[in-house]
């Protein structure tokens, strides 16, 4: 049976693939300024805010398809949650082959520099890779 959760809590997908013996998950690097210099630290589950009527898994999802473009096949499996500093994330790992050059990050739209009164669209995910 799905629960709902707050809407303080995210969640992601970690996708994995084995691969000569070796197991690979997929990574994401957040788009948008704030990230632009960052890479030490930044790499991540894609992941992202869980809304009042989603179930953790259909918010993993959803966000996994709006920073990579596609949208998760397979069976998933839930990995728990942790304690962020933001908050609780809540992740499951699904098995799929992506390439991740194949995988394109929808866009946002932000006022930037703040205060200046002109909008700029930025990419959700920078970067993505298998590791």
């Amino acid at each position: 049976m799905a629960t709902s959760v707050s809407s303080k809590q995210s969640a992601g997908l970690l996708p994995y693939r084995l691969k000569d013996g070796d197991v690979e998950v997929l990574l994401g690097r957040p788009g948008g300024p704030f990230w632009g210099k960052k890479d030490l630290g930044s790499w991540s589950v894609p992941k992202g805010l869980i809304a009042a009527d989603e179930t953790v898994l259909a918010a993993a999802k959803r966000e996994f398809a709006e920073g990579t473009g596609h949208p998760p096949r397979g069976k998933s499996v839930s990995l728990g949650q942790s304690k962020q500093p933001r908050g609780k994330i809540h992740v499951s790992a699904v098995e799929h082959d992506w390439d991740a050059a194949d995988l394109k990050s929808n866009m946002f739209e932000m006022e930037w520099r703040p205060r200046s009164g002109r909008r700029q669209m930025f990419s959700r995910t920078r970067s993505r890779r298998m590791v």
